[in-house]
């Protein structure tokens, strides 16, 4: 890159440290993994770090709360390598992770408009549902397979979200076969794009508590906007953390 880092100005670890309120362990640790620049050693084994480390510093946690811990270490790592195309793909990666949530927020706020009674109903002949089979059934419904096959999941994964309360299918009395009425397709639908969305299962079960509770999708408008406000927020701290690599990247152009 040109420069010689060992010609700038000294800085101590603590110096780097003060600046953001962090500890000097942490700064080791930043280097050691790569986030900055190897620092030269006094003779007695002490760091030196110059005002291209501090650069490295401020641009590694401005791209921290857009890109995260592990993918902000890997876009310094590359830049400190000298693999700049390989820092450029790993924030692409980041943008396009952000844009599929957008559409995964999108394709949420679809599905509740898109709930409408009896759409997720899969029945017989006069409306009575045929189990797996052929078995008649008295009460329309769906069954597992065929709701697992519409939400592009297992069956399995139905099951986990029924022992974590979060759908709550009856059993035919003739058949035992689980049959999920229309509000359970509609809780089945819901915990899908929530956890496509990136909710825990601990997070999505009070959502479908309220929404069971109210009788309706209303509850869900807080946490879309509240998903919604996160997806901006991530949005603008990537456009801050391009700034800071922008200018880290500058600096060791000028040596």
């Amino acid at each position: 890159m040109g420069r010689n880092l060992q010609s700038a100005v000294q800085l101590r670890p603590v110096d780097l440290a003060r600046e953001h309120g962090l500890s000097m362990q942490a700064i080791r640790n930043y280097e050691e993994a790569g986030a900055l620049p190897a620092a030269a050693r006094t003779p007695s084994g002490y760091r030196c770090y110059t005002s291209l480390h501090a650069g490295a510093l401020r641009a590694f946690l401005a791209l921290l709360p857009g890109h995260g811990h592990r993918t902000a270490t890997a876009i310094m790592r590359a830049v400190n390598e000298g693999a700049a195309e390989e820092a450029f793909r790993l924030v692409d990666e980041s943008h396009a992770q952000l844009l599929d949530d957008r559409r995964t927020l999108r394709a949420v706020e679809n599905a509740l408009r898109d709930l409408e009674p009896g759409a997720a109903t899969a029945s017989g002949p006069g409306g009575t549902a045929v189990a797996p089979g052929g078995t008649p059934v008295v009460h329309a419904g769906t069954f597992i397979g065929p709701l697992a096959e519409r939400l592009g999941i297992r069956p399995a994964t139905l099951r986990a979200w029924e022992r974590a309360g979060l759908v709550r299918p009856r059993r035919d009395p003739l058949t035992g076969y689980r049959v999920y009425g229309e509000a359970d397709v509609r809780d089945a639908r819901l915990v899908h794009q929530l956890r496509r969305g990136g909710y825990l299962l601990e997070q999505i079960a009070p959502l479908i508590t309220q929404v069971r509770a109210a009788g309706g999708l209303e509850p869900l408008e807080a946490a879309l906007g509240d998903w919604r406000a996160r997806l901006s927020a991530r949005g603008r701290a990537m456009l801050a953390g391009a700034a800071a690599l922008e200018a880290y990247l500058r600096e060791r152009e000028r040596g």
